[in-house]
């Protein structure tokens, strides 16, 4: 029987668990935009925040997960510290919402939410409809695997060892807040720990207890939980920067703090009133559920959902005030590291491809802006007829090659994990275009180099020839400026405003390669300086072309997404 029973949990918990996933996959793919939407609207106004995790968390149905990610999101640079804290506080408010949906004990429906799923997922083309599908699907298999789990507990309801074992032990809230830590420090997932609670409520374990030692009893269980959920948290932090490691011990901070003050405090109400007046309180407003054998019974189930949501609400009641002190004690104690350009890439942002996705996009306006400076840099030697900037643009040259690879890298990575349409198509144009930005920083030290060598070799433009450089110089960092502005904005004006400048240097270029060879005919112009002189303008032209390959690919990219909005809206 044990054996059997060891295997039912287990599959049982397995449903559960995969259930979630599925629901919180389904869920990711269709919010999609929306979830960055909601980053994007975060301030430091920390109830925004507060409002942002839990909304986040009844996405992805994990605290542990919203936690990683925002230790994700605070390594991109996507979000401060500030705005994590209320984040973190949030995701503990937004994990209770698994319990309350298990509370419902909607067990004997679950066969026709996994067949509607089922169907769904399977039959239906469009792929909305299939991640719905796998919303549905999940949904039911996670109260399938509360079923099987509550089933395969029900004989030990008449164990009265196990029951002795829970009035001994689980009286004591240390013993409970060990457990639930150890648990959720196992599964990796408090939703998980609290579900399989509900299930030991809903087999009839407690049965004979009152209610208020059932809760008693579960309640620094649910407490340690939220401190197991730190351990995913903790070791996601490894090898991150500073920022991200604050990040995840505000985190650990924030749950231990609540379950000390928590369980202290219903400690000495414990002393004072033979009946603790909150479990009191939560007994009364869960009500009551029928049971298997048809009778009427306090809904344990709903209380252990009421108790953990209780928890959290007032735990970030009481940290809100101090939590900006908290931030800056932080700060102080692990200062923080600076860099001009640090790639901010972080394999746990593909957890959430959308956000993920964003912040590649991101990564690509930063190698346009590395391309943006050694370009100015290169004018700068250019117009002084020195080279001082020579070695910082070799230095940024050799970053821009390491931010493509690394782009490249992990855009592939996101490229292997199911994507709505529209960010398929962006995935496409990131990867062609930072082929593109890394070609463009390759003509600027092209560029950088030919005119270093007219300086060391002591090699004069002519007055003529060095205006026209100056001249076609300045309208390509025009374009390259407008391409930084419009990788930004996704403007369709400024698209069509490089457009038209590249056309110019196109002219200027044909113009200035004619007067450059009359100049040699006339003999006013020196023939090995002549030589370099053509061949900066072939590289500035080639610069142009690359920043306009990148224009129609997100003009291209931007029709799409137009189209398919419309498609959307249509259905």
């Amino acid at each position: 029987m044990i054996i059997a029973m060891t295997a039912g949990l287990i599959g049982g918990l397995g449903l559960f668990i995969y259930g979630m996933h599925l629901m919180s996959e389904g869920l990711k793919i269709l919010a999609g935009n929306r979830m960055k939407t909601l980053l994007e609207v975060l301030t430091n106004n920390r109830l925004k925040a507060i409002l942002v995790g839990t909304i986040l968390t009844m996405i992805v149905q994990s605290s542990s997960t919203t936690t990683v990610m925002v230790v994700g999101f605070v390594n991109a640079s996507l979000m401060t510290l500030q705005q994590a804290a209320g984040v973190i506080l949030g995701a503990n408010i937004g994990t209770t919402i698994t319990a309350q949906l298990i509370a419902f004990n909607i067990t004997a429906a679950s066969p026709i939410f996994i067949g509607i799923g089922t169907v769904m997922t399977l039959f239906s083309k469009r792929k909305k409809t299939t991640d719905l599908g796998s919303i549905i699907l999940g949904f039911g298999l996670l109260f399938f695997g509360i079923s099987v789990m509550s089933g395969v507990m029900e004989p030990l309801k008449e164990s009265e060892f196990i029951k002795q074992l829970l009035v001994q032990y689980g009286m004591n809230p240390f013993w409970g807040l060990m457990l639930g830590t150890l648990v959720t420090g196992i599964m990796q997932s408090s939703s998980a720990t609290v579900g399989l609670l509900q299930a030991v409520a809903l087999s009839g374990l407690f049965v004979g207890m009152s209610s208020t030692d059932a809760i008693r009893i579960c309640t620094p269980i649910i407490i340690g939980t939220n401190i197991g959920t730190c351990i995913t948290a903790m070791l996601s932090c490894i090898g991150t920067s500073k920022t991200a490691q604050k990040a995840a011990w505000i985190h650990l901070f924030v749950n231990i703090f609540g379950a000390i003050w928590v369980l202290g405090i219903f400690g000495i109400i414990n002393m004072v009133f033979p009946v603790n007046p909150v479990y009191e309180f939560v007994t009364k407003i869960s009500g009551n559920m029928i049971d298997a054998n048809r009778q009427v019974v306090p809904n344990l189930a709903r209380q252990i959902a009421m108790m953990h949501t209780f928890f959290n609400v007032a735990n970030m009641v009481v940290i809100l005030p101090v939590l900006n002190a908290l931030v800056k004690f932080l700060d102080n104690l692990i200062p923080s590291e600076k860099a001009e350009f640090t790639i901010q890439l972080d394999t746990r942002l593909l957890s959430n491809p959308s956000v993920a996705l964003g912040q590649v996009y991101n990564e690509m306006i930063t190698l346009e802006s590395m391309c943006l400076k050694n370009f100015r840099r290169t004018m700068e030697d250019i117009k002084n007829k020195d080279s001082n900037n020579v070695p910082k643009i070799i230095e940024t040259e050799e970053m821009i090659d390491s931010f493509e690879k690394q782009i490249i890298d992990y855009t592939v990575q996101l490229s292997n994990i199911d994507m709505s349409v529209q960010d398929n198509q962006l995935v496409a144009f990131i990867l062609k275009s930072v082929h593109d930005l890394e070609r463009i920083g390759d003509h600027c030290v092209n560029v950088s180099e030919a005119a270093t060598s007219v300086y060391e070799d002591n090699i004069i433009f002519s007055e003529s020839g060095q205006m026209e450089l100056m001249e076609l110089l300045g309208t390509v960092e025009a374009i390259l400026v407008d391409l930084n502005d419009v990788l930004k904005n996704k403007s369709l004006n400024i698209c069509h405003r490089i457009l038209d400048r590249e056309n110019v240097i196109d002219d200027l270029t044909d113009l200035y390669i004619d007067r450059h060879i009359k100049r040699l005919n006339e003999g006013t112009c020196n023939p090995l300086a002549g030589i370099i002189y053509a061949d900066i303008l072939s590289n500035l032209e080639r610069i142009g072309d690359h920043a306009v390959n990148i224009i129609n690919g997100l003009i291209d990219a931007l029709d799409e997404e137009k189209t398919l909005l419309e498609e959307e809206v249509n259905y």
